[in-house]
């Protein structure tokens, strides 16, 4: 059987198998290529290389097909921005292997991605695995032997990153359309149906989150300048609520190396902030296991964030040094993978963590990434 025939195979086998994945395998053109070295994805069409594929079994053929139909359903040939492209796609093949693992569509060829340690530390989510890969990262063999250096079948998409997006928000309505499909039929795994949920509805956006905890903190500013006249006359000096100015900010910035590449878009949103909320102050404090550099901001200033450091992580000495340094801020807002338990007392201002991992903390409000 030619190959272009087997291809067809593993598509009509995967629409009576698992309607799902075979509903949106159905509407993506196919093309044998030797310009790939195994199989490629760029979101509008996928390419195999005829000498890579022709000794796969049918099992394996369809995996391969599987796999390379969930690299722009989860967004990977849209969102890599700066990134590093290898290893990034290492991330994106390990999660799409254990779901297609795990529910057992096809057989997964050998030098796939497969490391379900590495998801679990992740959190399940590309950008999570991304964060616990190596920079050196390459190597290894298969399932048995570390992740593996995978196929290398993930591109960017072509266009700029507004008509990236536009394409982005036509696969949420092509996994929409098979999401419904599959349920029809009845066969829509669990797995399935949870990852199509948190696709079609995301949780909170983080800078919508941090945005308003902060407009939250201007609007409760206590001014001492003027003194709350409600208690004047019981001879109690008090401060009174401030709703225009707003007081000192720190924001403080995890350095180890999990964090390094959200520090851009971070540092963009506090620069938003710096310009829209002209907070009187703004304490930025790096740190690792301990302090590692500190800048201050006036309203005058001109922001700007890059990492400084790199190592472990503690919490406790960012607010050890605003304590000591006698900083008196209306809010914090920390950077972070939250993977420490050296958290320290709960000082008296609230805390924000913004988290590229996970969601829990021993106090303050945490939001994803």
């Amino acid at each position: 059987m030619d190959l272009d025939k087997r291809l067809s195979k593993a598509k009509a086998s995967l629409i009576l198998e698992h309607p799902f994945i075979g509903t949106i395998a159905m509407n993506m053109p196919f093309e044998l290529s030797e310009q790939v070295p195994t199989a490629a994805t760029n979101g509008k069409r996928v390419y195999f290389n005829p000498e890579f594929i022709s000794p796969l079994t049918d099992e394996e053929l369809k995996f391969l097909v599987a796999h390379e139909c969930m690299h722009p359903m989860l967004d990977h040939c849209y969102r890599r921005l700066a990134r590093d492209p290898f290893k990034f796609n290492i991330a994106g093949d390990i999660i799409i292997n254990d779901l297609l693992v795990e529910d057992n569509i096809g057989k997964m060829p050998e030098g796939g991605c497969y490391d379900k340690e590495l998801w679990n530390a992740g959190g399940g989510t590309t950008d999570g695995v991304y964060a616990k890969l190596p920079d050196d990262e390459g190597g290894g063999g298969g399932s048995g032997e570390g992740p593996g250096a995978g196929w290398q079948d993930c591109e960017d998409a072509e266009g700029t990153q507004q008509q990236q997006d536009q394409e982005s928000a036509k696969w949420k309505v092509k996994v929409a359309q098979a999401a419904q499909a599959a349920k029809m039929m009845g066969k829509m795994s669990a797995s399935m149906e949870k990852l199509v949920d948190e696709m079609l509805n995301p949780k909170v956006d983080w800078r919508e989150v941090l945005q308003r905890f902060v407009e939250k903190c201007r609007n409760d500013y206590r001014s001492w300048a003027r003194p709350n006249r409600r208690f004047i006359p019981q001879g109690v000096y008090l401060p009174s609520l401030d709703g225009v100015a707003m007081g000192e900010l720190v924001v403080a910035v995890d350095c180890s190396g999990s964090c390094w590449d959200d520090i851009p878009q971070f540092g963009n949103e506090v620069r938003t902030i710096h310009e829209d909320q002209k907070p009187k102050a703004i304490h930025v404090v790096y740190f690792d296991s301990s302090v590692s550099h500190y800048e201050h901001f006036t309203q005058d200033d001109e922001f700007h964030m890059e990492g400084h450091g790199g190592g472990g992580t503690a919490f406790s000495p960012i607010f050890e040094y605003v304590a000591e340094n006698n900083i008196e801020p209306v809010a914090c807002v920390v950077l972070t993978d939250l993977c420490c338990s050296d958290f320290g007392p709960q000082p008296e201002y609230p805390v924000l963590w913004v988290s590229n991992h996970s969601d829990q903390a021993d106090w303050g409000e945490v939001v994803m990434m």
